[in-house]
């Protein structure tokens, strides 16, 4: 699934100016696209919104002052379009957002609203491309994963934007108060309103250790590969998650997992899975067989470890909403290669 990031599309000026406002803005291309996607929930939006700023930014960049950084005139922008954004496109969820826990693994499921927009993963590159600090990457990293960025979904725009600024992105009350063009106070309430609507631990499963997760995520591969039920709910904690967007059914507790995996499982015999990550998590790309003996990209489970097992999966079904991981659609059957 080979994916082209857009190009950044100018206007007709001087190749002077061109120049410069390449290589002023230029830089801080990948970062706003982050922004964009804590703000926005979606990858595929975050970059359409962006491609909007840089081309605004260029329109105007005669008549940038200096008065600020090119980063910060650049936010500024980038803000009041994903706020824009925000206010005309409903919110992204998750399938726990909208309604409680399949009671039966055997009942039928039931298929989101064609006009509703999911919560889309993103690879971990997108993360990795705004920072080179390693201690800012860990920190970066929490606030990439599923459970913060569908917490914020949850958020009006003003505040998501105080919230994502003032504690994801560092900047001080004042800062963010010049940007948004109202007072300390103001953003000061808007920050506090925030933390208070998000939930007390937006990911209360305590991390394993390194080794530990390299462990789970050996068995959670092998249960798919195998088409190992028995493996699959041993690996998986008691009061496990699995969501599968685009379907609004979702099941809780290990039991009621396997059994409405089970018959899928068996049904797709052998699968072949590629390891990756997204939103700073372990992930794997599930690639069931075909009938023509080649493997086709079926689905993308993120997975959420804890020192008991796997937590949650947010497996994502929509192989449309996945072309940023670059992940192949079809594998050869017969000595496949698969990425590193």
């Amino acid at each position: 699934m080979t994916r082209t990031e857009r190009p950044i599309v100018m206007s007709t000026t001087t190749d002077g100016d061109r120049a410069d406002f390449a290589r002023l803005a230029a830089p801080f291309r990948r970062e706003l696209v982050a922004y964009g996607y804590r703000m926005l929930g979606s990858v595929d939006d975050a970059e359409e919104v962006v491609q909007e700023v840089y081309l605004q930014a260029w329109r105007a960049f005669d008549r940038f002052e200096g008065r600020s950084s090119v980063r910060t005139w650049l936010y500024r922008i980038a803000t009041r379009a994903f706020v824009k954004a925000l206010q005309r496109r409903s919110r992204h969820p998750l399938p726990s957002d909208l309604q409680a826990p399949a009671a039966d693994p055997a009942a039928r499921v039931r298929p989101g609203d064609p006009e509703l927009s999911w919560l889309q993963p993103a690879p971990d590159s997108l993360l990795n491309s705004t920072t080179t600090d390693p201690a800012t990457v860990v920190a970066a990293r929490e606030t990439m994963r599923l459970a913060f960025v569908a917490a914020l979904q949850l958020l009006p725009p003003r505040q998501r934007a105080v919230l994502v600024l003032r504690d994801v992105l560092g900047w001080s009350a004042a800062e963010v108060a010049a940007l948004l063009e109202v007072s300390v106070v103001a953003v000061n309430s808007a920050l506090q309103r925030a933390r208070a609507h998000l939930p007390a631990d937006t990911d209360a499963l305590t991390q394993p250790t390194e080794e530990r997760q390299r462990h789970l995520l050996e068995r959670y591969v092998a249960a798919f590969q195998n088409a190992d039920v028995d493996e699959l709910v041993a690996v998986l904690t008691e009061d496990a998650q699995f969501e599968m967007p685009p379907f609004l059914t979702w099941f809780a507790g290990n039991v009621a997992i396997g059994a409405f995996l089970g018959p899928r499982m068996r049904a797709f015999g052998a699968t072949l899975v590629i390891p990756t990550s997204a939103n700073g998590q372990p992930a794997v790309a599930l690639y069931p067989a075909t009938a023509d003996g080649q493997h086709q990209l079926h689905a993308l489970h993120v997975l959420t470890l804890a020192s008991a097992g796997v937590g949650r999966v947010v497996a994502f079904m929509d192989v449309d909403a996945l072309r940023c991981f670059d992940l192949p659609e079809v594998l050869p059957a017969a000595g496949a290669t698969l990425p590193e």
